[in-house]
């Protein structure tokens, strides 16, 4: 089963969420379901609001690794990926540490996902 928990200086406490496993809902998705506010404009990978820092927790298998082309493009114009990390990516199976809620699929993992901003609507 994915479990996901989301820490922010915007909550009060973190919060852990359980993903359905197979499912393909978005960190963005899985968030909102359970009332954490991650900023968010567009739900589309094309505005950048929803940039979160992930963290594997050790010991665990990392899946959800493939970067969809919206989100390589986003995550590079805002500084947060190289061409490097991408190639890791794709080819080694190497996590990149920012991805954008939205795009990232919650797979069989266990994650720590950290976000910053003013959530949507505040």
């Amino acid at each position: 089963m994915p479990v996901v928990t989301f820490t922010s200086e915007t909550l009060h406490r973190d919060v852990r969420a359980y993903a359905t496993a197979g499912d393909t809902s978005t960190v963005l998705s899985v968030a909102l379901a359970q009332g954490v506010k991650i900023p968010h404009d567009c739900r589309d990978g094309e505005c950048g609001s929803c940039l979160i820092e992930v963290k594997y927790v050790d010991g665990k298998p990392k899946m959800a690794i493939a970067l969809t082309e919206k989100e390589k493009i986003k995550l590079r114009e805002l500084g947060k990926i190289t061409v490097e990390q991408i190639r890791d990516a794709e080819t080694n199976d190497i996590a990149p540490p920012y991805r954008l809620a939205c795009q990232f699929i919650v797979r069989e993992e266990e994650i720590v996902i950290h976000f910053t901003g003013e959530p949507a609507g505040a």
